[in-house]
């Protein structure tokens, strides 16, 4: 009993040192943590500046130009003839352009990014979600371990209390030395039972705080909330399909990724359209050559300014059919989305199937593991009256004992496995 009350203080102990952390907490954290959901992250901010960049293609190119040269040696002269001379050329020109038309390529490139943009948001979503998925996981196996702990727990101290009765009984007379040895057994059973069970909860914080990315499972304890389970009326799998075909993010980044392919068709389509540009620039410059008089910097960059406006039209006639290839693929791309898009509603299908075969046979499970307990706990009472009255053997005792505390624990995994398949339905429901 030393022992036990040992351990007992031991884990209050370290329960009150340890910070509580919640589901909700530890959705979070794991979200916020998780390598895979940053990546994903990084993927939206990239196709945000994707979707930036086709946006800036509706405005014009600017640029300025600034060039010097000098040119040594001899060369042909004004008066046809060959002379050494040396030269000097100053340049500055400043030039924009700007696409007019070119096939609404533009406009669809833009709306391309923007459902990429879209896509890569549903993928983050859905990673969110496996993640919570997983947690809550966890987390219920983490508080299932914890409650058989305390099953453990009340099955030493019961133990301890047929052993201090034995042993009394004993100093009376009414037991014998074999009775108190099979007593001091079953307490002894039962410790390394409390042992292991807190080995096994230790080994579940161990496996959620490793989900959660923490660097140790020390000064971890998570939070006991209440979860008691109400049986409750199960959805049918076309309602609950009907709700999942409108929340699951994969379904919603399919869609948008069917649509951003669509558009791309487009793109490629505008290749076959005329493209229209107009240009303007500016420009000066200022030359010397050896042996000859010249302007000044100035008046020379004044009688040289020059200015001019262009305006083209590019009309593809042939490109070795490279255009109609590219429309081709791009229709491609979309019957392969859809296809994905068929494949990943029936295995949506499927899972929520499972899910709620799953969840109908965890509540039967549940149904049936109360009744299990209640007759296991009255019979386990009435033995235990008789055993006190000297009218039921330590055999029988013990017996009845295992088996009401086989249906607590058979009760609590049958409550959390419905918790969890309850919890599941929800998820596909979008809660």
């Amino acid at each position: 009993m030393r022992n036990i009350f040992i351990i007992m203080l031991l884990c209050a102990t370290a329960a009150n040192a340890q910070e509580r952390w919640t589901l909700e907490k530890c959705i979070s954290y794991a979200i916020e943590n998780n390598i895979s959901i940053k990546q994903q992250q990084n993927t939206i901010e990239q196709s945000e500046i994707e979707l930036n960049t086709a946006q800036m293609n509706f405005l014009p190119t600017v640029n300025a130009n600034a060039s010097q040269s000098w040119g040594f040696g001899r060369g042909l002269s004004m008066d046809n003839t060959y002379v050494n001379r040396n030269t000097s050329n100053t340049s500055f020109d400043l030039s924009a352009s700007v696409n007019l038309f070119s096939g609404m390529q533009s406009y669809n490139n833009v709306q391309v990014r923007r459902l990429n943009l879209e896509a890569a948001t549903a993928d983050l979503q859905r990673a969110k979600e496996d993640m919570g998925i997983s947690v809550t996981q966890a987390y219920l196996q983490a508080l299932y371990a914890d409650e058989l702990r305390q099953v453990a727990q009340r099955q030493a101290e019961l133990s301890q209390s047929v052993l201090t009765q034995r042993e009394k009984m004993q100093q009376n007379g009414k037991a014998s030395e074999s009775d108190v040895a099979e007593a001091r057994a079953a307490l002894a059973q039962d410790e390394l039972s409390v042992v292991q069970a807190n080995n096994e909860y230790q080994l579940a914080l161990l496996d959620l705080s490793q989900l959660l990315e923490l660097a140790s499972p020390d000064n971890f304890a998570i939070e006991q909330p209440d979860t008691t389970a109400q049986l409750m009326q199960i959805a049918s799998v076309g309602e609950v399909y009907a709700d999942a075909l409108h929340n699951k993010a994969v379904i919603r980044g399919d869609e948008t990724r069917i649509a951003a392919a669509e558009r791309n068709v487009k793109v490629a389509k505008g290749g076959h359209s005329p493209s229209l540009n107009l240009s303007a620039g500016l420009g000066s410059n200022y030359y010397t050559t050896s042996g000859y008089t010249h302007d000044s910097f100035g008046d020379q960059m004044d009688q040289n300014f020059n200015k001019y406006i262009n305006l083209s039209l590019h009309i593809p006639v042939f490109n070795r059919f490279a255009t109609r290839n590219e429309v081709r693929i791009a229709r491609t791309q979309v019957d392969n989305l859809n296809l994905q898009l068929d494949a990943d509603k029936k295995a949506l299908y499927k899972e929520v199937q499972q899910a709620y075969y799953n969840a109908v046979a965890a509540e039967s499970k549940y149904g049936s593991s109360l009744v299990a307990e209640e007759s296991a706990a009255t019979s386990f009472e009435l033995i235990g009256k008789k055993f006190d009255n000297g009218k039921a053997t330590q055999t029988e005792y013990n017996q009845s004992r295992t088996a009401w505390l086989k249906a607590v624990a058979d009760r609590i995994q049958a409550k959390y496995e419905y918790i969890f398949r309850a919890k599941i339905l929800e998820y596909y429901r979008g809660v």
